[in-house]
């Protein structure tokens, strides 16, 4: 049924996305499908990454060792934007097109008061985008 599944990544904070990669891992194994971890980042100096190929290069290790752990075929797509604070939603929105994806399993966070101002990324994605959309609360 799935052939692609996308699942969007902030590798500044992996550890709490265990949940979501694993539902995505699962869904994979279970329908043969490949899982495209997508990651935005800035081509500025940051945290994680000097330059735009280091980030590339940490999102590639990430997926190798997301598909050695779940056992499924894993590629990495990274998005490289002006801001990716701002232009998160659209680049992962874009992203969908660019993978192929027609799944994506994303991680949620725990619904807070902030939710009424600013909506969620998962919110904003499974509302736009072209293909089905899986979003994992943490446990």
């Amino acid at each position: 049924m799935y052939q692609t599944i996308m699942s969007p990544v902030d590798l500044a904070h992996a550890d709490k996305l265990t949940h979501a990669l694993d539902v995505a891992g699962d869904l994979a194994r279970h329908w043969g499908a490949k899982v495209v971890y997508v990651g935005v980042s800035a081509a500025t100096p940051g945290a994680l990454a000097h330059t735009p190929e280091e980030y590339r290069r940490k999102l590639e290790e990430f997926a190798a060792e997301q598909a050695k752990r779940l056992g499924v075929e894993a590629a990495a797509h990274p998005v490289i934007t002006h801001d990716p604070s701002v232009d998160l939603d659209p680049a992962l929105l874009k992203a969908v097109s660019e993978t192929g994806a027609d799944l994506v399993v994303m991680a949620s966070h725990i619904p807070n008061v902030a939710d009424r101002l600013w909506p969620s990324n998962g919110g904003t994605i499974a509302a736009r985008a072209a293909v089905s959309v899986m979003v994992v609360r943490p446990r």
